[in-house]
């Protein structure tokens, strides 16, 4: 739809349109420093034509296609020891409007806020987040997206050192999945991220094909593939989520070979195929054999 087509609501009267431009000038100056928040270009070129129109004389506003002024804004989360990480920022989706469908407003309509699912979180655990987004000025629901968020994190931590410290007197196991192929970044980030939260180690190979190898309590890795497939994969055809578990070593001799949870793929030998993405698989059997578990190779991968 372009500018030139007429809206089917009525645009906010010119006192109301100050206000708004004048919430999303002060948060454009308070967070352009650090390049965390940006405005797409028709939403840039929308803010410049409402204010060339409230800083003239004409009454009759521009007609505008769009519903209202987006912005994505990357907040940061402060742990409980008040530490920022880069796992730690909430991306929100911010839309300004810049209608009144009811031509009866006396005060600016509230922003529309939307979490963006990060890696450390949850689909549900987003729309929850975002459903409990007050309907305030844009510097209010700011607090208190922060507040939640953190409160969240605050919650997995906790949950987190529970599951540990439960999986500390649970005999451990060690269980290898294999991948015909694995490529998402954000669902390898999630079997990374969210593996500690289980009391979890081990890690994983991506590519073709694709290796996952956990240590921990065994009812604890099945939580974790559970989570990882209704949660993580949840939007994945259930015919695509295509994992197998290969080999399971379980006894009282198990104990953990790898010290926590992490991605080897760019750092194992030369990667072949026109995508490069086929693994050496001569290369993880020298690095499996160097970590005490080449055993496992020819019952997972032959």
């Amino acid at each position: 739809m372009s500018s030139n087509q007429l809206s089917q609501n009525v645009a906010l009267p010119k006192d109301l349109m100050e206000v708004q431009l004048g919430q999303v000038d002060l948060l454009v100056a308070m967070y352009s420093s650090d390049e965390a928040i940006s405005l797409d270009s028709t939403s840039s070129q929308l803010v410049e034509t409402l204010r060339t129109w409230c800083e003239g004389d004409e009454e009759t506003p521009p007609k505008i296609a769009e519903p209202g002024i987006s912005a994505l804004l990357n907040l940061e989360v402060p742990q409980q020891d008040g530490s920022i990480t880069s796992e730690n920022i909430l991306q929100l989706e911010v839309l300004f409007p810049l209608e009144d469908a009811e031509g009866a407003l006396t005060d600016p309509p509230p922003p529309k806020v939307r979490v963006r699912q990060p890696a450390w979180m949850s689909k549900a655990d987003a729309a929850r987040l975002t459903s409990d987004i007050p309907k305030e000025d844009i510097f209010t629901i700011i607090e208190a997206v922060k507040d939640l968020a953190a409160e969240y994190l605050a919650s997995r931590k906790a949950s987190a050192l529970a599951n540990a410290k439960k999986n500390i007197d649970e005999a451990i196991v060690r269980v290898w999945f294999y991948f015909p192929s694995i490529s998402t970044r954000s669902k390898r980030d999630d079997l990374i991220n969210h593996a500690p939260g289980y009391g979890l180690t081990g890690f994983l190979l991506a590519g073709k094909p694709g290796v996952l190898c956990v240590e921990g309590g065994s009812q604890a890795i099945d939580d974790y593939m559970k989570f990882i497939k209704t949660e993580s994969w949840g939007d994945i055809p259930s015919g695509h989520k295509k994992v197998s578990e290969r080999y399971r070593e379980s006894g009282p001799d198990i104990k953990r070979a790898f010290q926590d949870m992490q991605e080897i793929t760019d750092d194992l030998g030369e990667r072949r195929g026109e995508r490069a993405n086929r693994n050496d698989m001569k290369a993880l059997e020298a690095w499996l054999n160097e970590k005490g578990v080449g055993e496992a190779f020819s019952k997972v991968l032959i």
